[in-house]
Order: C-alpha cells, then sequence, then structure tokens
C-alpha cells in the first residue's frame, strides 16, 4: 500500500482517511471486440448506448493496443502488467506462472485495502476461475460468476448492492461478442441468439475487404493450413455480410448487459466515486482483408476499445490519439488510483496523467503487440508509433510491413517496399530489437531484422 502520513492520527483514522481517497475501480471488458465496433466510434452498422454513454462522459482513446491478439496472453497481460513473451504465454490455455500469483492485479489492490471481485470468463488458462468458498480468495479476487454471460450482470449487480464503506474492484469480463467463432464454424451460439436478416438488411463490406498489395505471405498460408480456426476461406461476399451482421449484433447483446451493471452503480449512488474502465483482450477481422478471428497484426485485430469515465465526468467526451496498450499500462494505471505500489517488473505507464490533463502528452514513444498464430508456430511482432505501424513476421514473403496509419488506417499501402522511407524502416527496426532485450523475449535471432 502506498504509504501515506497524516501526523497525529490515530490508526483507525488513518485507515478512514486512505479509503475516503481511494476510489471504487470497475473493469469491464469484452472478448473479440474492434475499436471501431462502437456507435461512438462512428459505425453506423450498430447502436451501442451504453459503450457510447461511457465515452460522452469519458475518456476514450483511439489508439490503445491489444498485448497480443489471442485470449491467454492478453489476458495474462492485463492482470500482471507484463508482456507476454516475458511470461512465456503466446499461446491459449499455457499455463500461468508460479512466479506472479501472488502479485496479480487483484492480490496487489487488495492489499491496497480494496475488496476485489471477479466475474466471468478467466482464461489463464483455465476458462473460469474456481468459485470462493466463504473469504477464500483465487489471484486476490473473490469470484461471483463463471465463464457465462447468461447472469454474469446480475452477479455483478448483486456485489454492487452489498457494497458499503470498504472500496471495492469489480471485474466483469464478458464472452460476446466472442461467440462470432461459433458462428463462423456454425455451432450453436453459448451466450446470445441472433436472427439472420435478409441479405439487403446486412452490413455492407468494409473498404479494406480485399488484400492489399505486398500483404505478408504467411497470412493466407495460416488461413489455408488452419480451416477450423479460420473456415471463412471459401466465403462468398454474402457470406462475409452475414457474418459482420452477426458480429455487430453480438456486439450489441453485450452492450446491453453492461448496461445493466452502469445502472446498478447509478442506482445505488456510486457512480460518481467510481472509476469505470472499458475495454477488450483483443479485437476480430470483422471481414477487412478477408479476415476472421484474432492472431493476425491487422488494425482490426490489434486495435480495440479502451474508455475510462472519471469520477465526476472529470474530462467527459474528450477523445485522446495517444498510443497505449491496455496490457501494460492498465496495471500501473489502476496501482497508480488505487494507491497501490505498481510492481518493480511492469514496464507500462500510468495513465493517469492523460487522464488528469486536458493536453495531450505521448506517455510512450512506441508500443508493441506480439503474437504466436493459434496452433502454429508462426511468430509476429507490431511497433506503433504516433504516426506509424511496424508489422514484422518470422516467415515468408513480404514479412515486413510499414503504414503510416495516420492516413492510411485501412492498411492499404506497404511502405516498407519503397525505399524512401528506409529512415522510418530502420527506426522502427531498432524500437523492436530494443523492447525484445528490454523484455527478455526468446527469439532464435534469425526472426529480428537489424536496422541497416
Amino acid at each position: 500500500m502506498k504509504k501515506i502520513l497524516f501526523t497525529g492520527l490515530t490508526g483507525l483514522t488513518y485507515a478512514a482517511q486512505l479509503t475516503a481517497q481511494q476510489p471504487n475501480i470497475v473493469y469491464i471488458f469484452t472478448d473479440q471486440q474492434t475499436a471501431s465496433a462502437m456507435s461512438c466510434a462512428g459505425n453506423l452498422n450498430l447502436s451501442t448506448p451504453n459503450m457510447d454513454r461511457l465515452a460522452r462522459e469519458g475518456v476514450r482513446f483511439t489508439e490503445a493496443y491489444c498485448a497480443a491478439p489471442l485470449s491467454t496472453p492478453s489476458r495474462a497481460a492485463m492482470i500482471t502488467g507484463v508482456t507476454p513473451g516475458t511470461l512465456n504465454m503466446l499461446k491459449n490455455n499455457t499455463n500461468f506462472p508460479e512466479k506472479y500469483k501472488n502479485s496479480t492485479i487483484g492480490t496487489v489492490l487488495s492489499e491496497a485495502g480494496y475488496n476485489c471481485a471477479y466475474a466471468g470468463k478467466w482464461h489463464l488458462p483455465e476458462s473460469s476461475l474456481s468459485i470462493s468458498k466463504g473469504n477464500e480468495k483465487t489471484y486476490g479476487f473473490t469470484v461471483l460468476h463463471e465463464h457465462n454471460d447468461y447472469g454474469l450482470a446480475e452477479s455483478c449487480i448483486k456485489f454492487i448492492n452489498q457494497q458499503k464503506k470498504e472500496p471495492f474492484f469489480l471485474v466483469a469480463s464478458f464472452d460476446n461478442p466472442h461467440n462470432i467463432c461459433e458462428y463462423a464454424r456454425n455451432q450453436v451460439l453459448p451466450f446470445a441468439q441472433i436472427k439472420e436478416p435478409a441479405i439487403a438488411d446486412c452490413p455492407n463490406l468494409p473498404g479494406n475487404f480485399q488484400p492489399s498489395p505486398y500483404e505478408a505471405e504467411i497470412i493466407r498460408n495460416e488461413q489455408m493450413q488452419s480451416f477450423p480456426t479460420y473456415p471463412v476461406i471459401n466465403y462468398s461476399e454474402d457470406d462475409w455480410r452475414r457474418y459482420r451482421n452477426a458480429y455487430f449484433r453480438l456486439t450489441e447483446i453485450v452492450d446491453a448487459e453492461i448496461g445493466k451493471i452502469l445502472k446498478a452503480l447509478d442506482d445505488n449512488h456510486l457512480t460518481e466515486n467510481t472509476i469505470i474502465i472499458f475495454s477488450s483482450d483483443h479485437g476480430d477481422g470483422t471481414g477487412a482483408h478477408q479476415w476472421n478471428q484474432k492472431s493476425a497484426l491487422f488494425e482490426e485485430v490489434v486495435n480495440i476499445p479502451f474508455i475510462v469515465r472519471m469520477p465526476q465526468k472529470k474530462l467527459a467526451g474528450t477523445i485522446r490519439k495517444e498510443i497505449i496498450n491496455n496490457g501494460l499500462d492498465l496495471m500501473p494505471t489502476l496501482c497508480d488510483f488505487a494507491g497501490a505500489h505498481t510492481p518493480d517488473y511492469c514496464l507500462g505507464k500510468s495513465l493517469r496523467p492523460i487522464l488528469e490533463n486536458k493536453k495531450e502528452q505521448q506517455i510512450n514513444e512506441y508500443v508493441v503487440t506480439e503474437t504466436q498464430f493459434d496452433k502454429s508456430v508462426t511468430r509476429g511482432w507490431m511497433v506503433r508509433t504516433p504516426r506509424y505501424k511496424y508489422v514484422l513476421y518470422d516467415k515468408g514473403r513480404n514479412r515486413e510491413q510499414l503504414y503510416d496509419i495516420q492516413n492510411d488506417k485501412n492498411e492499404q499501402v506497404n511502405l516498407a517496399v519503397e525505399s524512401k522511407y528506409n529512415v522510418e524502416l530502420n527506426k522502427h527496426r531498432r524500437y523492436l530489437t530494443e523492447w525484445i532485450k528490454k523484455c527478455g523475449i526468446e527469439t532464435t535471432g534469425r526472426e529480428i531484422i537489424p536496422a541497416e
């Protein structure tokens, strides 16, 4: 716990003073939601009034990225503040390192005096945390609900209704719109029901539907070699439109569940003393570049929603362009607001200076997203700077990509093939080499292209 001195105060008074300074924190996150899948982001294909409310009353980061575009590695980073490569958790269903089990965000905030509770999907590697018995906690959390969107919001509401004076940290981890995976495989959706409209009522194809020139060769190789993961390889254009319709409807369904939690905070008069953070573990291809699912480093997959609603609606309606990583920056941010000690191994930055200041300020010179394709050995990295995005895969032709992301968000023009961009290309190569060394990421040495 952060030490704050109150001269002449008794221990009881000191505790009361410290508690008064600690806001409640609610972290709501979805699974597989791209940053553009919100109506507040200008998407006319869906309506997300509750996400929009958070954006209207809070701060929306448009350049937020996941630590890895896959559930287990992304979630591992979020609860530890450590890169997936450092944790050796680049694939789903890999075991959580014993070293960090007693220093998760749940244990750290519990030690700072918070009542920590978790509801929903865990996937580290277990689908759900074990339901707590009595005062027993798991990773610092009392567990409210299993991996099941049905009843998840209601379990959070029950928890909120019981809160009194102790500050609380509540995590609501929803599965949807992840049900799009079952939809693509023609399986029964586990946590939602949607109706198929006429094709004329389905969303149109995105502007970057076609694969772009000089695309990394490995992208289509992965798609062809893992049909169960990417069953869209023979999709028609109408099939893709139906896919996009299902994805946006699933996002609307989870938005309605989020609304229930926000209402409970309002009803209990807790909203104005609560920091509410909304995000996702990674995105989905949504048909851009004819890609579904995750793993690839396309913007639709790695650029995720990140909204913070501050107490008293501070900086309400603000849109921020700073580049952030929700895996690495979440832990230091929560510790900063909670008055907790940020573990020394965290490499991320607290977003508190941005959230309390109207002036734009880059806290990260660059952020990195790393990937290992699901059910594959193919690895890749993305380096995002304020203007450019650099992508490197470890094999195949055209394995380097460079995009002017400010002017080419759809990633249509690969600048890595033009010599006049060599200065930027080499700068981003150096950033990646620096990051890999700093994080102790294991590579064979052949994957990384050194700066010239």
